[in-house]
């Protein structure tokens, strides 16, 4: 009896390729009309991190809107260079560029750096390292920090180091160096402060980083060894002319500038409901009406517009602590309106009125302290830096760094 055939073997199934795992740090390179400088930048950055970075990464060129050959050369860069991969925007603005590139990205580390490698690549690792060790929130590099060595004219010099001294006067910023084009940021991180930043050009650094501080984010700075670009392609006027326009917008949406102008209008409806009542309430009447009502328009504007604070969450809380401010208020006022009876039993309602305001004026001070240390004492960033700080230690330990590239 012929001996049976092999029962046929299943053809085995195909392998699926492995999702690609997330990189550690996604480099990105935002380029305007840089057919010249492309190449030549993106293959030396390419055989540093090949030859010298041991964390995996990604290099990302970021083209906003070129009109010459740029978008042509990335591509093909793309397609010849294993762990590069390029993205093209129809609008310029380096901050745009950045925006979607560091959106899109899902790198633990999102950084950038300028074309022109005009910051000596050696400071790349101690700018990441923090930042995949959960131990920073933001890194920057700096060439006005202490160990620098940095090659510019005097003109880019003084505009740099005017510029930085603005920032730390009018926005009170603790890093040396807005304006450098070498930065970092923990993916947790830039998921919390990319929404919030409005400026799609150059000053998207600087929001980036007074933001950070506003949050109370922890900067790691480097000290760069940096040389000029005499082709640089910023037209220094009207980037310091935006750059301005940008400070002054942030000057004004810092607390304390929302407190003064919430204070600005609550002193002018006081004075208005007080003149309006002071007829038929006397003046301690109306000055106790009319503080009432505006210490409860202050408390929710200063709830909503000083302290970010949305929400029935705490609120009958806030306004209940906002009447002890209001008490306060109130005896320094009461006081001073009885000082001023007491010399003259019969003053002009406009020294009157006068004397209640410094009164008030007086008060503001104290106002803003209590708003801030007892009436909103648990107003603050939707996320919290403990949390972010918690979730980047978490990514952090969630894999561990090799020393090989991983293609896009």
């Amino acid at each position: 009896m012929p001996p049976c055939p092999p029962e046929p073997r299943p053809s085995p199934r195909p392998l699926l390729p492995a999702p690609a795992a997330p990189v550690d740090v996604d480099v990105v390179v935002p380029v305007y009309n840089e057919q010249a400088a492309l190449e030549p930048g993106i293959r030396h950055l390419h055989a540093h991190l090949s030859e010298a970075f041991p964390f995996t990464w990604r290099i990302v060129i970021a083209d906003n809107a070129s009109t010459d050959a740029t978008p042509a050369i990335a591509a093909r860069l793309a397609r010849e260079l294993a762990g590069v991969t390029s993205l093209r925007l129809d609008r310029k603005g380096r901050g745009l560029a950045l925006r979607q590139a560091w959106s899109a990205s899902d790198a633990r580390v999102v950084s950038y750096m300028d074309v022109d490698l005009s910051t000596d690549l050696r400071a790349l690792l101690p700018l990441v390292a923090p930042l995949l060790s959960g131990h920073c929130d933001v890194a920057i590099g700096s060439r006005l920090a202490a160990g620098a060595r940095v090659q510019r004219g005097p003109k880019r010099e003084l505009i740099s180091r005017t510029y930085n001294m603005i920032l730390r006067t009018t926005l009170r910023a603790r890093f040396s160096d807005a304006q450098c084009g070498f930065k970092a940021v923990t993916a947790v991180a830039a998921r919390q402060l990319l929404p919030e930043i409005r400026d799609d050009g150059w000053f998207f650094d600087t929001e980036l980083l007074v933001l950070a501080q506003r949050h109370g984010l922890r900067t790691h700075e480097v000290p760069v060894d940096w040389v000029d670009d005499p082709d640089s392609r910023v037209d220094i006027v009207r980037t310091a002319v935006d750059d301005l326009h940008g400070v002054a917008r942030l000057a004004l949406s810092a607390p304390l500038a929302r407190f003064m102008l919430v204070g600005v209008a609550s002193t002018v409806t006081y004075a208005l409901l007080y003149l309006a009542l002071r007829g038929p309430m006397g003046a301690g009447g109306a000055n106790a009406l009319a503080l009432a009502v505006t210490a409860v328009g202050n408390t929710a504007a200063n709830r909503w517009l000083t302290f970010g604070l949305r929400g029935r969450r705490h609120l009958l809380h806030h306004h209940l602590r906002g009447a002890a401010v209001y008490a306060l208020t109130l005896g320094l006022t009461a006081g001073a309106l009885g000082v001023l009876h007491g010399l003259d039993p019969a003053p002009p309602r406009g020294v009157e009125l006068a004397v209640l305001i410094a009164a008030s004026l007086v008060a503001t001070v104290t106002r803003y302290v209590a708003l801030k240390t007892y009436v909103f004492v648990n107003a603050g960033p939707e996320t919290p830096p403990a949390a972010l700080r918690a979730a980047s230690a978490s990514a952090a330990n969630a894999s561990r760094p090799s020393a090989t590239p991983t293609d896009a």
